[in-house]
């Protein structure tokens, strides 16, 4: 697959998601609960129609290829290529008719993230990135990414989901980051990373994510100069808990505070 046809198939991909999750936005749609008595973990039926739309465009032109799928499960993992697909990323926001929520979808090869993008449809922005460059399309017009160079954690700007998602000592330790920066803000899911690869942000620290989480992620803040780990300095690929920073003096910061 050249660059040039897997940047086409991603666009494609997303509209085909988009189409399938428009209709049912700001709507009394309804919501089942995955999380069974435990936190609330919502899925609706925009989040199947879209996946299931992804995962036909995918087994149509690429039947080799392996899906990691939040709502239907995996196929073919060990295979070369892996998609990650995450259709509805902010769901809380999305019931709620908020718009910071996004598709993300992600692509492996070896294991390794190599192409992300994260598509808005209701606003109509796409970022994403392959590692070695990262770009936005969307209302504000074509561009490129860059993340901004922060030049300590005392400038930053925290964003996180919800310290509330965070077990007690998680929640600690990033209380000891977000003490030090300049400004923090909760809420944002995907977009909040898009921000750091759009030069906005400057740090996001997550826990308890899901690989189809963050694997769309890591290329877009990465192809803009940015850096990705878990808390302890290792790939994020694999979830868990996440570092997202634009700048490695801020990223060195951030990791040594979570430490203690």
């Amino acid at each position: 697959m050249t660059p040039v046809a897997l940047d086409a198939f991603v666009h494609r991909l997303a509209s085909v998601s988009g189409d399938a999750i428009l209709p049912f936005f700001r709507t009394s749609l309804g919501v089942e609960d995955k999380g069974r008595g435990r936190a609330f973990d919502p899925v609706t039926a925009a989040d199947r129609a879209a996946e299931q739309a992804m995962r036909r465009l995918i087994a149509e032109h690429f039947p080799e290829h392996g899906i990691i799928g939040e709502e239907f499960g995996d196929e073919r993992r060990d295979a070369t290529y892996v998609w990650a697909l995450d259709p509805i990323d902010g769901t809380k926001s999305f019931i709620a008719g908020m718009p910071a929520w996004g598709t993300l979808i992600g692509l492996l090869k070896e294991g390794a993230p190599v192409y992300g993008m994260m598509h808005q449809p209701f606003i109509g922005e796409r970022f994403f990135g392959d590692g070695g460059s990262a770009h936005y399309t969307g209302p504000a017009g074509n561009r490129a990414l860059h993340v901004r160079d922060c030049p300590a954690i005392e400038e930053a700007i925290l964003f996180t989901t919800s310290p509330l998602l965070m077990d007690p000592p998680d929640r600690t330790a990033f209380h000891r980051v977000e003490s030090k920066v300049r400004l923090s803000r909760y809420g944002g899911d995907c977009y909040a990373y898009c921000m750091v690869a759009a030069g906005l942000v400057d740090l996001v620290i997550e826990t308890g994510l899901q690989d189809h989480d963050v694997i769309a992620l890591v290329p877009i803040i990465e192809g803009a100069g940015g850096i990705v780990t878990n808390w302890e300095g290792g790939s994020a690929a694999e979830g868990g808990r996440v570092v997202a920073a634009g700048s490695a003096a801020v990223h060195r910061a951030a990791l040594e505070l979570l430490a203690g």
